[in-house]
């Protein structure tokens, strides 16, 4: 398993992670089996919103003597009916109480990520902020129930409000091919640009990103689904979020132990299964021109690591002070570039990176 360290923190956070959106409808004899068969092959986080109330107690149970080896995101604003059927709720009262349940449930006093949760309209922030509840998560901070302060949401321009305020060290965003190429359904918010300009400020602030919906719930594994006609596998789509800046795990949702079963092989899979490139034909329009790191063109004959000098010019240019700094360090750099056009002919996304190498030369020459 691949671990990558909190930007604000010094926990190392597996690459995958578990969603337990999904999982209510088992046993609980099943729940506490996913969990502790996920820990221990290594899997070190999870989301517990949105599983309904029947998660908590065997998620509890499967962390006891453990709980120092994992990390949960829990969402102030995701609340149970008396059916225990997953809501959302903006009453402070009774966020309080759901929290408060939900610590008695899984046998902990400490939240590692608290989360505002679901933030995807301007009215959701303004709410969560004069209603108390962003006030009440610092308080939790300061006293140390909560270790690090987040938030979920599918909206840039929303994310963007939340990154201005301060003191966030974990955002939660929706990231697949079909939303970043505005191919996806109501939640694939924002524009290309939008979208990784944000994912590119998160990572030049420190902020890391938990990947949720990486398969588009499911539909980019069926080529009947699959918003491109095509279908991609679990390990492409995991690899492609995992690319993307400032990302630290994908966490996708799981049904029970085929489930798993199924995503665990992925820490083993080889380059050629987790290649994703194949979606530059799927979307040339949209992301033409645009790097996202993938490292299709490599190798490169003048051993330049193309998708690296790239992140890092893009991290400059959002303003990440020390982007430059790890640019120098590197031994070869894109002043090194040969000419040959052997990155062109192979980008999967049109990009001239022989002309780009000749750009990030310049930049970062001055």
């Amino acid at each position: 398993m691949e671990y990558r360290k909190l930007p604000h923190g010094n926990e190392q956070i597996s690459v995958l992670g578990l969603g337990m959106g999904g999982i209510q409808k088992i046993s609980d004899s099943e729940i506490e089996n996913v969990v502790r068969k996920a820990v221990d092959n290594g899997i070190n986080f999870f989301d517990l919103c949105g599983g309904g109330k029947n998660v908590y107690a065997p998620f509890g149970k499967a962390i006891q003597g453990g709980r120092d080896k994992v990390y949960m995101q829990m969402h102030f604003g995701a609340v149970y009916n008396n059916k225990g059927e997953y809501g959302w709720s903006r009453d402070l009262g009774e966020i309080i109480r759901t929290v408060e349940w939900e610590l008695k449930q899984l046998k902990t006093d400490y939240i590692d990520f608290g989360f505002l949760h679901c933030v995807d309209e301007d009215d959701d922030l303004d709410k969560l902020v004069s209603g108390g509840i962003f006030d009440h998560i610092k308080e939790l901070k300061a006293q140390g129930v909560v270790r690090h302060i987040g938030f979920s949401s599918h909206t840039p321009s929303v994310a963007n409000r939340i990154l201005d305020m301060g003191g966030i060290d974990m955002m939660m965003f929706s990231i697949n091919p079909a939303y970043d190429f505005e191919k996806g359904d109501e939640y694939g918010i924002g524009t290309v640009s939008e979208r990784f300009e944000l994912f590119r400020r998160c990572e030049a602030e420190g902020v890391g990103i938990s990947v949720m919906k990486p398969f588009h719930a499911g539909k980019l594994l069926n080529a009947e689904t699959s918003t491109f006609g095509t279908a991609l596998t679990r390990y492409q789509c995991l690899q492609y979020a995992l690319d993307h800046p400032g990302v630290l795990t994908a966490v996708p949702g799981v049904r029970g132990l085929a489930d798993l079963d199924d995503l665990l092989g992925f820490s083993d899979a080889s380059a050629e299964e987790r290649d994703y490139s194949i979606i530059g034909s799927f979307s040339a329009e949209k992301i033409a021109g645009n790097c996202v790191y993938c490292n299709h063109c490599q190798p490169c004959p003048a051993g330049i690591d193309i998708g690296l000098v790239n992140k890092y010019y893009d991290l400059a240019m959002v303003g990440d002070k020390i982007a430059a700094g790890h640019y120098n360090k590197l031994s070869v750099k894109a002043d090194t570039c040969l000419g040959c056009g052997h990155c062109d002919s192979r980008c999967p996304f049109s990009v001239k990176q022989q002309d780009r190498m000749k750009e990030i030369s310049e930049y970062f020459g001055k």
